[in-house]
């Protein structure tokens, strides 16, 4: 997942609120390093978390394991328990998740989602449940139909950050959509709209 996803950055706050910290010095990384293994004896290293953090230059994803590490470092199962966490808070922790939008923990299984973005890009996906996503349609976009991908919301004015988007056989991998200006739109589709589109779809 981008480092820079609203769920990353509201994954770094909770860690700074539990550590009673704010991570700014290589001292802070060595330290969450430590407490890291004190705690769930594992082992995590402070560069990693130094690019996490943005303190140093690197990598612009994360690994699903270290999230998952993080993740029960603050008391939940995996990352998955984590993101669903942020979905059922009531109280807003942190202004990147506000605004209107489509949120995972609002959809049923099967629903669908449209997206939108510059500079004439549009989507269709259909949720899975979990936080996954199917796209089912993709226009002006490098996505296409049939990929799978994860992401926890689709905010107005925020990049799309598509984690472990999984296309045939191919490796997982993470895509930006809107990273420049945001998602134009987010809409759940109506009942009838998801049978028209259902229907189309049979026709083809």
């Amino acid at each position: 997942m981008n480092k820079n996803a609203p769920e990353i950055r509201s994954l770094r706050q909770d860690i700074e609120r539990d550590v009673n910290r704010h991570l700014r010095t290589p001292y802070d990384f060595e330290s969450l390093a430590n407490e890291v293994r004190m705690r769930l004896h594992e082992h995590i290293s402070p560069t990693t978390l130094k690019r996490l953090w943005g303190y140093i230059d690197g990598a612009e994803t994360t690994r699903h394991s270290t999230l998952c590490l993080l993740a029960q470092f603050l008391g939940y199962a995996d990352w998955d328990a984590y993101l669903a966490s942020l979905a059922a808070r009531t109280d807003v922790e942190s202004e990147t998740f506000a605004g209107e939008g489509v949120r995972s923990g609002e959809l049923r299984a099967g629903q669908l989602v449209e997206i939108t973005w510059l500079p004439n890009r549009r989507c269709i996906f259909r949720y899975e449940g979990g936080n996954t996503y199917t796209v089912i349609e993709a226009h002006n976009t490098k996505l296409q139909t049939g990929d799978r991908f994860e992401a926890a919301c689709f905010l107005i004015g925020k990049p799309l950050y598509a984690d472990r988007l999984v296309r045939g056989s191919e490796q997982p991998t993470s895509y930006v959509a809107g990273k420049r200006n945001g998602i134009l739109t987010a809409t759940c589709l109506t009942s009838d709209s998801e049978s028209a589109l259902t229907s189309n779809s049979a026709a083809v």
